[in-house]
């Protein structure tokens, strides 16, 4: 791999890690704590959404996130040739 495929493949590797810790970040803490007074008027499972998304939805969010980072570093990793067999 050229210095010119490593740079971009390090540029697309760090886009990708800038959006899933933003999102990571709106779900727990903007979820969690900025807007839990609006979001507590809205009922899951019995529980105020604003108290389950501090408790358990963060929780899931960062697990699905880490799920959908390994997919994409995989057709990042067959996009330049680095992938392994």
């Amino acid at each position: 791999m050229n210095n010119d495929h490593r740079v971009a493949y390090w540029k697309e590797n760090l886009r990708y890690l800038l959006i899933l810790l933003t999102i990571w970040f709106l779900v727990s803490y903007g979820a969690g704590i900025l807007f839990v007074e609006q979001l507590n008027a809205i009922k899951l499972g019995g529980f105020p959404l604003g108290f389950w998304f501090a408790q358990q939805g963060s929780i899931y969010v960062f697990i699905a996130l880490i799920f959908v980072y390994v997919w994409l570093m995989n057709k990042l990793d067959q996009k330049y040739d680095v992938h392994e067999d």
